[in-house]
């Protein structure tokens, strides 16, 4: 018995070295939060969401991931949707006025996303809390002295408010309210920590701010990697280079393939399950061999967000599809009317998500029908034929 209980100990704390450095940017304060979590005392974990998209991508399931580390510590994790911030707008690390949301559009983008978190989190054992049910009741006496807790050169003292300050854009006092609202959160839900991006420091931090001005104990804080997406900037659904978690298997093993080399160890890292003594033997492969590499990347990737059989598919798909040429052997078929636009299917059978993401490809030749580019927003389909989006996407038209 006695060494088994040493076991177990010793698990348990490489499981909480684990979860204070992989993938963290920064914690504060660690010292405190190490001893917490070493107490064996059951901590408050609040991650907040705001639904501005319908789907979740896999740089934002890094702090998914870390959510499930602390859950299977034992833990008591809060999944805070974020129904009412989302209609103000997160300003963090944004080079412009990030718009407000419609209700209808964030209903919108709620109705998947329990089953993409799913995905990663015990959903039986997550407490799912909505925050417009505490932030809609607070009147302008209360919100005037929570904003009291600030002060106006801490808001523009923050980067991406001086940088866009700086270029002469405009600020508006709403995205100073915002910080404040997610610190309210922590009040409401009595957080003891709170993880996000490293983007998102500053209001994490807000959330000790609020919690003092109400005389509770204030949240340790962790902030995890950002990840870049598929074209080298930070991954963003707005930009449109994110790899989703509901991405069909083949789609996903090909975003990870178009990833440069110098990500693949990121990837690794903060998107896989293999040990970190794993990763470091992985290290010299790259720089020799970084197709088969990548495509162990792919693997994993694909096996975690759907099944072993899937990513062997999906591999074989990619090699058959992207080594040889042609499209995939399982290319999703539609049936269209002959003069249909083009738009029209793409966005019916969700290739493209907007008329400006069309637009971006067809003016960049990403858009074919039959390997002859699209040219033109009024382009329509006068025959049966496979259309191709940029390197990945394919759909057979049946007129």
């Amino acid at each position: 018995m006695f060494n088994l209980k040493k076991v177990t100990i010793s698990t348990n704390e490489e499981k909480i070295q684990s979860l204070l450095t992989r993938g963290v940017e920064e914690i504060f304060i660690k010292e405190d939060l190490e001893k917490k979590l070493k107490s064996g005392e059951q901590l408050r974990i609040k991650l907040g969401f705001d639904p501005t998209g319908s789907n979740i991508h896999i740089g934002r399931a890094i702090v998914l991931r870390k959510l499930r580390e602390f859950q299977d510590l034992g833990h008591k994790i809060i999944f805070l949707i974020g129904d009412f911030t989302a209609v103000i707008g997160d300003p963090s690390d944004k080079i412009e006025k990030r718009p407000m949301l419609t209700r209808e559009k964030i209903k919108e983008n709620l109705k998947d996303y329990k089953r993409q978190v799913g995905k990663i989190i015990d959903l039986k054992e997550a407490e799912f809390v909505y925050n417009s049910k505490w932030l809609e009741k607070l009147n302008f006496k209360e919100v005037a002295e929570l904003a009291e807790s600030f002060t106006v050169s801490q808001m523009v003292s923050r980067r991406n408010f001086k940088d866009r300050l700086d270029k002469g854009d405009e600020v508006s006092l709403r995205e100073f309210l915002y910080p404040i609202m997610q610190g309210y959160d922590s009040v409401a839900i009595n957080a003891d920590v709170e993880i996000g991006g490293f983007d998102q420091l500053f209001n994490l931090k807000a959330g000790r701010v609020i919690q003092k001005h109400f005389n509770k104990k204030q949240q340790d804080v962790l902030t995890t990697s950002m990840l870049e997406g598929t074209d080298g900037r930070k991954m963003s659904t707005s930009w449109g280079n994110v790899i989703n978690i509901v991405d069909p298997a083949n789609d996903m093993y090909g975003k990870v393939m178009s990833l440069r080399d110098d990500l693949i160890i990121k990837y690794f890292t903060l998107c896989t399950n293999l040990s970190l003594g794993e990763i470091s033997e992985l290290e010299s492969k790259v720089s020799s061999d970084p197709k088969s590499t990548k495509m162990q990347l792919a693997r994993e990737i694909v096996t975690i967000y759907h099944s072993k059989e899937d990513s062997q598919k999906a591999e074989e798909n990619f090699i058959n599809t992207f080594s040889k040429g042609g499209a995939p052997e399982d290319v999703k078929e539609t049936k269209a009317e002959v003069g249909q636009l083009v738009l029209e299917i793409l966005l019916e059978n969700k290739l493209v998500e907007s008329k400006g993401e069309f637009k971006r490809l067809e003016k960049e030749g990403a858009i074919k029908f039959e390997d002859q580019k699209i040219s033109g927003i009024d382009a329509t389909v006068e025959k049966s034929g496979v259309i191709k989006v940029g390197k990945r996407r394919f759909i057979k038209v049946i007129v």
